[in-house]
């Protein structure tokens, strides 16, 4: 008896993790060709918007701001500014360089958010820098280094460190439970790129000095000028724009709200007026839209 109860105890043990296991790789089959089938008729539905016309995939949408990553407002606010049509996507934020955003236009795909301007502004023939002097581009370049890869790096260990996520999470639409669930890990993901990209190894009292000391710097460039580089907007003030609207409306309690909005006023002014001029139907924008 014992021996039969051991034969078929080792028969299940044999066969039972092979059926187990083709099961498993049965369903990831299964799950792998619809994912691959939705994604191709995602490209299809992006392809039919019509030639020339920008589909940029993003992050979604804030219960105050069109978008809660700095970079895809950045971008968007470049379309409205160059005036390029375009649509938003919020199905797939995430593209071929694993970032947010990302652009598909006429079948073809292009990430990181400085090089898809570039690009835009040769094709569309969209360059508003070409009026300024040597001097003025020469500034507008390292203004815009500035901000995307200094302040954007200061803004971002506040959001997901010192905050937690906890104000993003609240900013946010639509919080879906995987969301939740998975911050954590996103938080960790975060907080290891901060260190590596070295702004992470500083107490945040540092942090907050270095940050106000670039925002002082954008302050005094911009005096009582309409915008960054003068009477008419330009590239760096939709990167700008970007970042300085985060800290308006999602960064509340934050050192940094305290500093645009009182400490260096202009640079609230200068928000609003961009946003006025780029962005008269903000608030409709907040509004999510039904998908088809």
């Amino acid at each position: 008896m014992l021996e039969a109860v051991v034969e078929g105890w080792w028969w299940w043990w044999q066969n039972g993790r092979v059926a187990t296991a083709a099961v498993v790789l049965l369903a990831f089959g299964v799950i792998s060709v619809k994912r691959y089938v939705a994604k191709k008729n995602r490209r299809r539905r992006w392809a039919a918007v019509g030639k020339d016309v920008v589909v940029v995939h993003g992050l979604g949408k804030g219960r105050r701001t069109p978008n809660l990553s700095p970079f895809v407002l950045t971008l968007e606010t470049y379309l409205r500014l160059a005036k390029i049509p375009y649509q938003m996507d919020y199905e797939e934020p995430f593209g071929p360089k694993g970032q947010s955003p990302w652009i598909t236009l006429n079948g073809q795909e292009m990430g990181d958010s400085q090089l898809i301007i570039q690009m835009l502004g040769r094709r569309f023939g969209k360059d508003f820098t070409a009026s300024l002097t040597k001097e003025q581009k020469g500034a507008a370049r390292a203004f815009n280094m500035m901000v995307t890869e200094h302040l954007a790096w200061g803004f971002r260990l506040w959001r997901w460190v010192e905050n937690k996520g906890r104000l993003m999470l609240q900013e946010m639409d639509r919080v879906p439970f995987i969301v939740r669930l998975l911050m954590p890990l996103k938080r960790r993901q975060i907080f290891k790129s901060l260190y590596f990209q070295g702004i992470g190894r500083h107490s945040a009292e540092e942090v907050h000095d270095i940050i106000e000391r670039d925002l002082a710097a954008i302050s005094f460039y911009l005096g009582d000028k309409p915008f960054l580089m003068g009477s008419d907007l330009c590239e760096v003030d939709c990167a700008l724009f970007g970042s300085l609207a985060q800290i308006m409306w999602n960064y509340s309690g934050s050192p940094y709200e305290t500093m645009v909005k009182v400490k260096y006023p202009n640079l609230k002014e200068y928000v609003l007026r961009v946003k006025e001029t780029l962005w008269p139907d903000w608030d409709q924008c907040l509004k999510r839209p039904k998908m088809s």
